[in-house]
């Protein structure tokens, strides 16, 4: 959780950015890229984090300090969202990497958004997740944050070789691979798709069936969780034949497993429990 100062400070810096972050177009990709090295920077060097939160270090240092680091060689916006970051008040030093990080997944969305992708993304994250629910070995490998990050990226590329990902999708799987930040990679794909969901003013709902759903029976779910929550939805589709009949619908990190295998599970537990 973040303290106040610094909900109150990623917030405003964001909202008072977004415009000119939006305003860049296909321009937002180097922004993101920037940003995501700037993240990886402060979760490895305490020191240079402190530095830029130190409330009794003049501002002035701490962007002096900022262009150390960039060495002009940053776009100017970048340059200009790390200076209004460094010039605020945080609860807590790691508050500003969470800072620059959720910038860069801005960024990384208002590219999507130039290039009519961002509905492509949000899905592709979701398979993504949908497709490692049962892969607990991989997920674990993928989130081994004592395994060198060049391992965990080859075992990523290697995974979704051919999978012709988006590469807003790619870039996205490749940060939370690479910098993990103490988080299991599904997660960070669950926050993702959240992001994702919120910036297009949607819901993603994944909806796990034996076979296809059909149109017809997608129009229905939309409509039923788009009245059901308040807002449109869109309705993820994926097939796992495992799960014999039935549903698994999931909303955000909340899941509804109403399918044949789940109460199967459920009885052979029962039963086990009764002997």
């Amino acid at each position: 959780m973040r303290g106040e100062a610094s909900l109150s400070a990623d917030r405003t810096s964001r909202d008072s950015l977004a415009p000119k972050l939006r305003d860049k177009g296909t321009g937002a990709w180097r922004i993101g890229e920037e940003l995501f090295v700037v993240t990886n920077l402060l979760d490895h060097d305490a020191r240079v984090e402190r530095s830029l939160t130190d409330p009794s270090r003049p501002t002035a240092d701490k962007k002096a300090l900022i262009n150390a680091i960039l060495a002009d060689q940053a776009d100017p916006l970048t340059v200009d969202i790390l200076d209004d970051l460094v010039s605020r008040n945080w609860s807590r030093v790691r508050d500003i990497a969470n800072a620059v990080e959720d910038f860069a997944v801005d960024a990384m969305m208002y590219y999507a958004d130039a290039t009519d992708c961002t509905l492509t993304v949000s899905i592709e994250l979701a398979e993504m997740r949908s497709a490692l629910l049962k892969m607990s070995v991989l997920r674990s490998k993928l989130s081994d944050e004592f395994a060198p990050a060049k391992a965990r990226l080859d075992l990523l590329h290697t995974v979704f070789e051919g999978s012709k990902l988006n590469r807003v999708t790619m870039r996205l799987a490749e940060h939370a691979v690479a910098n993990p930040r103490h988080r299991r990679f599904l997660v960070t794909l669950e926050w993702l798709i959240a992001k994702f969901t919120r910036h297009m003013g949607q819901s993603m709902v994944t909806v796990t069936t034996a076979t296809p759903l059909n149109q017809t029976q997608i129009k229905r779910l939309a409509a039923i969780y788009s009245s059901r929550l308040g807002r449109p939805v869109h309705i993820n589709s994926s097939v796992d034949p495992s799960v014999l009949g039935g549903m698994r619908v999931q909303i955000g990190a909340d899941v509804t497993d109403n399918t044949v295998a789940a109460q199967l599970l459920q009885l052979r537990r029962k039963v086990s429990t009764e002997m």
